[in-house]
């Protein structure tokens, strides 16, 4: 027992485990000869305590493991942070490069129940004639579902990815006109970063958060050129938002072409080294956006989060109407040949979105891996100093194979009656 219970508590609380069966040995190397000489360990994954190794999961979503989803948080939230303050490898004047938070929403495919905002902060009466409580479950489902354009839903989520990859190409165009540069020059003078993350929205649209900075050419590393401001960013990116467009599939002869919504939210974000901190902080953008790295559909659909095998599951699923209408829609259209390289049955269950959840121009800061290997470095040198082997006079030869995941009845039950082993919380994340 107090051996399982050291096992368990090196998981740092993860729900659902992957066991692995294995061995793991390690040893003694001669550094003159390199003659391999005496064993200093050995590990059976059939001499554990849960007769198995157990690993993290490392999933990120909150509604599969809640312990593992906040370490990926932590990392958004460091990943952001350090791209507007500086940390991580990123210099501190950071601070100081012109950067913007901004929204982009998804186009209307129809009247949705919704909250709409009146003068002084208060809330309208919706278009049903109900003032809806903030918690209503009817938010964001259609106010006549037999007109909803659920094909159009379903594609733009499909889409979604490439509308912003057309966007951060045009943004560039346009921060480089207004600096009266060619695109090579602006290259030599400039360069705009971001780092991102999709939500959705309650009637199942996807839309984008983005930090956006100006950065000298060479990143985070230059001073951005005199002429860069947050105004300038912010009406280049207005420009870009409203202008962009992706040609869609053309589906029983009905074209489709994707654009932005027209609510677009564009705010300067304030630090101390920036314009006196009077607004939006940096701390305040970094914990909003890895809030939201961690969820998925499950927002707008209430209980679906991993793939469906098949349509007749959803008859299981504890999800609203409107949700179930997106994603036999998915379905339906993900059984046309024409469609098939939008995979849309294999992404059904985020109603047809299959981008990264967050994304990062190249210089924006550090990067998840740089974080994970980070924690890795740490942990072998803990571990490290509690052997007595030199690092450079070890030989260690490992196999392991996937034997199944999540824990006994036996396991969950001890498990969660433990605190997180110290310095686990700490384990390397998968995105």
């Amino acid at each position: 027992m107090p051996g399982l219970l050291r096992q368990l508590s090196g998981l740092g609380g993860c729900a659902n485990p992957i066991r692995l069966d294995g061995h793991r040995t390690e040893y003694d190397v001669d550094t003159r000869t390199g003659e391999i000489g005496n064993v200093l360990h050995h590990l059976d994954s059939s001499s554990l305590p849960a007769g198995q190794l157990l690993t993290r999961c490392n999933n990120r979503r909150t509604t599969r493991c809640p312990a593992c989803a906040e370490v990926y948080r932590r990392d958004t939230f460091h990943l952001i942070t350090s791209g507007l303050r500086g940390g991580k490898g990123t210099p501190e004047r950071i601070a100081a490069h012109p950067r913007v938070f901004a929204t982009f929403t998804a186009p209307s495919f129809g009247p949705v129940h919704n909250r709409p905002s009146g003068a002084a902060g208060s809330v309208r009466r919706c278009r049903c004639g109900r003032l809806h409580d903030q918690d209503d479950a009817v938010l964001g489902s259609p106010l006549d579902p037999s007109t909803y354009d659920y094909e159009a839903a379903v594609l733009w989520n499909a889409h979604a990815g490439a509308l912003w990859r057309r966007f951060s190409i045009s943004l560039r165009r346009e921060v480089a006109k207004r600096a009266g540069l060619s695109q090579r020059a602006f290259r030599e003078h400039a360069r705009v970063s971001f780092a991102k993350v999709a939500e959705y929205q309650k009637r199942g649209a996807v839309h984008f958060h983005a930090v956006i900075r100006i950065d000298g050419p060479g990143g985070g590393d230059t001073p951005p050129p005199a002429w860069a401001t947050a105004d300038l960013l912010t009406d280049a990116i207005e420009t870009a938002a409203t202008g962009v467009r992706v040609d869609g599939p053309v589906i029983d002869s009905r074209p489709h072409t994707f654009a932005f919504g027209r609510q677009l939210d564009i705010r300067t974000i304030r630090s101390a080294d920036f314009d006196g901190g009077q607004e939006l902080t940096d701390r305040a953008v970094a914990a909003y956006i890895a809030k939201y790295a961690t969820k998925g559909a499950e927002t707008a659909t209430g209980a679906l989060d991993r793939p469906l095998r098949f349509l007749a599951e959803l008859a299981q699923l504890d999800i609203s109407d409107h949700a179930e209408r997106l994603i036999r829609k998915a379905w339906a259209l993900g059984a046309r040949k024409d469609l098939a390289e939008l995979r849309l049955r294999a992404w059904a269950h985020m109603l047809g979105f299959r981008g990264h959840f967050s994304t990062k121009s190249r210089r924006y800061s550090t990067t998840l891996g740089a974080l994970r290997d980070a924690r890795a470095a740490w942990r072998r040198a803990q571990a490290a100093a509690t052997s007595e082997a030199e690092p450079d006079s070890t030989l260690v030869l490992s196999h392991w194979v996937f034997a199944g995941t999540g824990l006994s009845s036996a396991e969950a039950w001890l498990a969660a009656t433990l605190e997180p082993a110290p310095g686990t919380e700490g384990e390397p994340t998968r995105g």
